[in-house]
């Protein structure tokens, strides 16, 4: 949801982004946030478009503090069940400043947490594509994960 406004998580984020371009065709999709609206009005627009954006091949799994907790382990072995079943394509859902709306939590595939602490929507997708590239070189056998 929305554009980085931070320079070093666009750096960090275009490093794990061509990292991760090694192994899996990665894709960005960057929802204009409703920042002129109240925070409930915003937050089921913001989830309105989230979910237009969607494919219908498109595996939802909606990151959100009270979803389920994963190791860097677990995250590998999701993708490759996700592949290795054809599942479709893991579509991760990062909300903005408000949340995410019950309609989006409603439509996915999957809830995770990066952590039971609330994290800003520009960080929570770094550290998404760190664990992301970090469960590829699990995958590959990169010696990157310890």
């Amino acid at each position: 949801m929305g554009k980085l406004k931070q320079r070093f998580l666009q750096t960090g984020c275009d490093l794990y982004l061509e990292r991760l371009g090694h192994w899996r065709k990665i894709h960005l999709d960057e929802v204009r946030d409703a920042a002129k609206e109240t925070s409930q009005a915003r937050n089921l627009e913001e989830g309105r478009q989230l979910l237009k954006a969607l494919a219908p091949q498109d595996l939802p799994i909606v990151l959100d503090e009270r979803g389920e907790q994963m190791s860097s382990q677990d995250l590998a072995n999701l993708l490759k069940r996700i592949d290795d079943n054809n599942l479709g394509c893991p579509c991760f859902l990062i909300g903005g400043p408000f949340g995410l709306s019950q309609e989006v939590r409603a439509r996915a595939w999957k809830l995770l947490s990066l952590s039971s602490m609330t994290l800003p929507h520009e960080l929570a997708r770094l550290i998404l594509l760190e664990q992301l590239y970090r469960a590829e070189s699990i995958l590959h056998r990169v010696p990157y994960h310890h």
